[in-house]
């Protein structure tokens, strides 16, 4: 057992089902991410895979048929699939965000439409907030949805939907003509069925082809353009309108743990990678890991793992506790996400000319790991989140 990134206080079975991913990670996942996410293929063997262990339905509660883990356990799990290939924490990143939206704000009959057959990963989430000119301003979001007798219309452009085309279910969120004074207390979040692919997959929905990205690669990003899309009220999540951007922030609590965890794991494997490259690389009679220049760079490389996990360890626990963990999750995904961009360029480092070769996996952690400085809210973002909430608790008397 690697002695990095070990967390402690861990249940029988969430040793378990943690040692069970990370085999799976070393069999099924690794041995093949290089060269699926050069082709940008689509990983449906070892998504496959993931269904047949419960994965997609880890955290949903047993009367639903999930395994009923905590937070905490997901994000182990996600920090595990990350070290092999980040896009495929990315095909269950918002399908568990989805579902602990539902779980936490659905009504019964929600609950009990979709959480059973998203714990057997045939129902698949995606989460729909951001938009073509959005950006981090949640509050000025431009899709509408019209009241139309028991239905709604909606128009719009989104951007950046994770499994936008892989997904059947979409939480959206959206505007609606409430007439409440302060913006975000007009967004509503809606739970949007449609089948999954290209195209115009439903009436007035359209999910254009995959964004080509510099990496993230295999797992589809989508736009979704609305166009006069129909929609019963009864989709609205929790059965009340203008509830919608305290159910997605929630959601995206959940999200920056998650990016977090995905940051660890991008870290553990550029680290795994470099001291192993370290040890068996030569230079001048030995190996480059006995010369100080490298030993040092590896010394603060295990450094940064070891807090980012902690960070993202203790942010998951809060969750879990039921306490408000907006400023920890900041402060996890803030960090983890730096670091996994320092080590993983450290490591590129180690490797030499090496690193710049598409035969080397460092070569794909380097252009992975800069989206987690932007994913679920870029780091000034963070930085702002946390400042807020460190100025409230700490005001000047």
């Amino acid at each position: 057992m690697a002695r990095l990134a070990q967390t402690a206080g861990l249940t029988d079975v969430q040793e378990e089902i943690i040692s069970t991913v990370r085999t799976f990670v070393d069999k099924e996942i690794i041995p093949h991410a290089t060269a699926l996410e050069h082709a940008d293929a689509y990983p449906q063997d070892i998504v496959d895979g993931m269904k047949e262990m419960g994965l997609f339905g880890l955290t949903i509660p047993e009367e639903y048929g999930g395994l009923g883990e905590s937070l905490l356990t997901y994000a182990l799990v996600v920090e595990q699939i990350a070290r092999g290939w980040m896009s495929v924490s990315g095909v269950i990143n918002t399908h568990f965000i989805v579902a602990y939206m539902l779980m936490h704000h659905g009504t019964p009959e929600q609950k009990q439409k979709y959480l059973p057959q998203m714990a057997l990963g045939e129902t698949r989430g995606a989460f729909s907030m951001s938009e073509p000119d959005l950006g981090s301003d949640v509050a000025a979001i431009k899709t509408r949805a019209k009241a139309d007798g028991d239905d709604y219309v909606i128009d719009g452009a989104k951007m950046w939907l994770t499994n936008g085309g892989s997904s059947n279910l979409v939480a959206l969120l959206v505007k609606t003509d409430l007439g409440n004074p302060k913006p975000h207390q007009n967004l509503t979040t809606f739970l949007v069925e449609k089948p999954s692919g290209f195209g115009e997959v439903a009436p007035g929905l359209t999910i254009p082809g995959k964004i080509d990205k510099m990496g993230y690669k295999g797992v589809d990003t989508t736009e979704a353009v609305f166009d006069g899309f129909r929609i019963a009220g009864s989709q609205i999540l929790g059965g009340e309108a203008g509830k919608g951007f305290s159910h997605m922030m929630d959601g995206v609590e959940v999200g920056r743990v998650n990016v977090a965890a995905r940051a660890c794991g991008i870290s553990i494997r550029a680290f795994e990678l470099a001291v192993e490259y370290a040890q068996q690389r030569t230079t001048f009679g030995k190996p480059i890991a006995e010369h100080q220049a490298i030993a040092f760079k590896l010394a603060e490389m295990g450094t940064k793992v070891e807090a980012a996990h902690h960070m993202m360890v203790n942010a998951a626990r809060l969750k879990d506790s039921g306490d408000r963990n907006d400023v920890v999750a900041g402060m996890a995904k803030y960090l983890a996400s730096e670091y996994c961009a320092e080590v993983t360029q450290e490591s590129f480092r180690i490797h030499g000319g090496y690193g710049y070769s598409k035969e080397y996996e460092i070569e794909r952690l380097m252009r992975e790991a800069p989206f987690l400085l932007i994913g679920e809210g870029t780091s000034e973002i963070q930085k702002t989140i946390i400042s807020r909430g460190l100025l409230k608790e700490y005001r000047s008397r």
